[in-house]
């Protein structure tokens, strides 16, 4: 479970359930999703990734690597959206969001979308869509260096500071592991409804996100057939409508 200690005091006194987030950020879909799904009343503190609001030492001291999105819950700050889902539905228990004894394969989903998230996720978007439109000035850049303590997100973003671009071979193995990834998905798909066979879980919100921002960016899924069939079937379902189209109908347009 990932906690963190802030130094921005002020969010210790909150009561109830406050989400730090972003419409565009895959990672804040899966909560306001898992959020959606739970019936849960929550507080929202929309950040503008365009503009940058995340950088800032008042956001800094809430979430230590600046990223979206972080869960305040009775004061306690929570940070990682694979973790902050998984603990509300430990936390919130109806209705579940688990496959009865086979919770390891659920959280075995998590952790691998998790994992994947900085190597080839994000290198894929930036790369294929959010480097071209949303530039860091030079006072911007030095801000964030300056906030950021995290080796690796720290590397990833030197990558498309100032008029420097992501390397060939950065996107050559972001498709590399993106496709072992969904070879992996589609196969757990085959012949099933959802990832864990006919009930859906934190696994389909985990991975439902990342859907549909890479088909924003132009992910070629044309070769994955279960995965398709898969994300028809979610269309329809509220959390995604709510939890994802009302805050970014087209990712395509971002």
């Amino acid at each position: 479970m990932a906690v963190v200690q802030p130094t921005n005091r002020s969010v210790e006194s909150y009561k109830g359930l406050h989400l730090y987030h972003g419409d565009i950020s895959n990672c804040s879909m899966r909560v306001r999703m898992t959020l959606i799904e739970k019936g849960l009343d929550w507080t929202s503190h929309h950040l503008d990734l365009r503009k940058k609001e995340n950088i800032s030492e008042n956001y800094f001291g809430i979430n230590p690597n600046g990223l979206v999105p972080t869960l305040v819950h009775d004061g306690v700050v929570h940070i990682e959206s694979n973790d902050i889902i998984d603990y509300l539905d430990r936390t919130f228990p109806d209705p579940p969001l688990r496959a009865p004894g086979n919770e390891g394969e659920v959280l075995e989903w998590l952790r691998l979308a998790g994992s994947v998230h900085v190597p080839a996720i994000k290198p894929y978007v930036y790369a294929t869509m959010i480097q071209k439109k949303v530039k860091k000035t030079a006072e911007e850049q030095r801000k964030y260096d300056s906030l950021q303590k995290n080796v690796e997100l720290k590397d990833f973003h030197s990558k498309h500071a100032g008029s420097a671009a992501f390397e060939e071979k950065d996107l050559v193995r972001s498709k590399e592991i993106l496709a072992d990834c969904f070879g992996k998905l589609d196969a757990a798909l085959d012949g099933e409804d959802w990832i864990m066979g006919d009930r859906f879980t934190l696994a389909d919100i985990s991975w439902i996100p990342v859907f549909f921002v890479l088909t924003g960016c132009g992910y070629p899924f044309e070769g994955y057939r279960n995965i398709i069939r898969w994300a028809k079937s979610f269309n329809d379902r509220k959390s995604y409508r709510e939890g994802i189209l009302q805050w970014c109908p087209d990712f395509s347009k971002v």
